[in-house]
């Protein structure tokens, strides 16, 4: 990066979720803190990369229709299709020249898996 370029800024929310994932005949539920990650070549004229709060209602509305569901009654085989949904679901709600960069799910035990955009 030249001196002359603005610095890449990231903003992250994050919001939990539970879901229940068929793997066979077995049903198996997961909770999960989802993170959905913002990048931009400097900042806004308020020095921020979005606004938080607009982020934030985007994800909850996204997730309120998938807690505590049978993922696979929604179309979604597991957790991959799970982020990617959620990655398409909240690309539009991120502003150019923002975009968004990733959504990260974390389960309880620390594993994460993130998809990008």
């Amino acid at each position: 990066m030249s001196p002359d370029s603005p610095l890449l800024f990231e903003a992250a929310v994050t919001r939990p979720l539970s879901v229940v994932f068929r793997t066979g005949e077995a049903w198996e539920g997961h909770d999960y803190t989802v993170e959905v990650v913002a990048t931009r070549q400097g900042l806004d004229g308020f020095d921020v990369v979005v606004d938080f709060r607009d982020l934030e209602a985007a994800l909850d509305r996204c997730l309120a229709p998938l807690q505590g569901k049978l993922l696979s009654d929604l179309g979604l085989a597991g957790p991959l299709t799970l982020a990617q949904r959620l990655l398409a679901e909240l690309a539009p709600f991120v502003s150019a020249p923002a975009q968004l960069k990733e959504v990260a799910l974390t389960d309880g035990r620390g594993r994460r898996m993130a998809v990008r955009g």
